[in-house]
């Protein structure tokens, strides 16, 4: 009965949530069908006819923004490809916000109405697959084990539970730092190496300018789990123990407190923001001179090229502290839903994990899990080397069920330290107990 009760209360808070955003004029989701059928013509010829009604249309949601390039080289060069590869498939791309697509999918569980094939944030792979939603490809595919040997295992690995995998592995990514070189340069600093550097830099590069406006040493869009784990790992903190069982002693320990307070600390001095309503988006506020330094995925070098093509700046790896140099492992895998049209659904699948669809969303900023496509001449130019050495040493966000309430938890309790409503010990001693109810479930 309280598993039930916690399943509605997270579908109705979600369709709540979709709900007010539709209300104040944002809509959650673009829909973009990558094809539509005109009127019927009376002439339409009978094979013309029967044609039609033998294709297939799958549905695909993906959190690919509406505006991006991303997008733009899935509806405008690989499903048009596809489909021409594939005649008589036809596939409907639906895109979502991020944090919308994660509850559009919870709610569209309950009713039974969820599409064939979904680019899923790899950290989501458990939670839906304990709700028994994912169809397991080792077990249904024949031909998985020679689709899934081409790609990276340990992008593979995002989508293991229990010995099967519920999904393949679309893209993989890691933060590394970016910093504005004149900055750095005029202020005689060097590239922070390490936590202590990284504390200086921030705080000696943040004030205000030549303008009178004020700028940041760094910038940090969101207080999840995303944005936080490089910060605990590298300072030798943990979220949970190794078997991801429970978090009290880890979450609560002095590391993990001491990462959290560094960046309050630094909050409070007016060297960082970026996660409050209203402050400037991250990549115009490093374009512009507004924030010096951020910890970002590959994506940002697309986004700095678009936008602010001459500013100059370089990239180094997260600032290592007591537990080394630590980023988080991203990634996105796609997954098959069990109500799928399974052949279709799966011929998809294979496209977009295909060297030709992978190297083309590689000029896009994406690191390709294909391991044909990681050695084409495109990959090795889009300079993704500072990323793949930064994989190297990443980790993964817990692989648990409950992964997104508690990092929606371990946001809350760190914006109350921020706002300065609990100091990082009481915060994180209040955390430990409702991520080790999480865990227990």
């Amino acid at each position: 009965m309280k598993n039930n009760k916690k399943i509605l209360a997270i579908v109705l808070t979600a369709a709540l949530s979709l709900g007010a955003l539709t209300g104040c004029g944002k809509s959650p989701v673009n829909s973009e069908s990558s094809s539509q059928d005109g009127p019927q013509n009376s002439t339409e010829s009978s094979e013309s006819a029967t044609q039609k009604q033998d294709e297939v249309t799958i549905n695909f949601w993906h959190h690919y923004s509406a505006q991006s390039a991303e997008n733009e080289t899935l509806m405008n060069v690989l499903i048009p490809e596809f489909e021409k590869e594939n005649p008589g498939i036809k596939v409907n791309a639906v895109s979502h916000e991020w944090a919308d697509l994660h509850d559009k999918i919870l709610i569209n569980a309950k009713a039974d109405t969820l599409p064939d094939v979904a680019r899923l944030d790899s950290a989501w792979i458990p939670e839906f697959q304990k709700m028994g939603i994912l169809l397991p490809l080792d077990e249904e595919m024949a031909d998985f084990d020679a689709v899934s040997g081409g790609l990276l295992d340990s992008a593979m690995s995002t989508a293991q539970i229990g010995g099967h995998f519920y999904g393949l592995a679309l893209n993989t990514n890691t933060k590394i730092l970016f910093y504005n070189q004149k900055a750095l340069e005029d202020a005689g600093l060097p590239v922070p190496a390490d936590m202590d550097e990284f504390v200086d830099t921030v705080k000696k590069l943040s004030g205000n300018n030549e303008n009178g406006q004020q700028v940041w040493g760094y910038n940090e869009p969101a207080l999840a789990g995303w944005n936080l784990c490089p910060f605990i790992w590298s300072c030798g903190g943990e979220l949970t123990d190794p078997g991801q069982t429970k978090a009290s002693g880890y979450i609560n320990s002095p590391e993990t407190v001491g990462a959290i307070q560094m960046l309050a600390d630094l909050y409070a001095q007016g060297a960082i923001t970026g996660w409050n309503s209203g402050d400037i988006p991250m990549t115009d506020g490093f374009g512009t001179g507004r924030y010096m330094l951020l910890l970002e995925g590959p994506w940002k070098i697309t986004e700095m090229q678009g936008a602010y093509p001459d500013f100059a700046y370089g990239t180094a790896p997260m600032p290592a502290g007591k537990g080394g140099s630590v980023s988080v492992l991203g990634g996105e895998d796609i997954s098959m839903f069990q109500s799928a049209n399974k052949e279709a659904a799966w011929k998809f699948m294979q496209f977009m994990t295909s060297p030709y669809a992978q190297e083309e969303m590689a000029k896009c900023g994406q690191i390709p899990v294909n391991e044909e496509a990681l050695e084409s001449d495109t990959v090795k130019e889009a300079d993704f080397a500072p990323f793949i050495d930064a994989i190297k040493t990443a980790k993964s966000r817990p692989t648990v069920a409950s992964w997104s309430e508690i990092d929606s938890e371990l946001a809350t309790a760190v914006t109350a330290v921020m706002n300065r409503d609990k100091t990082a010990q009481e915060a994180m001693d209040e955390l430990a107990v409702k991520m080790d109810a999480l865990l227990a479930e």
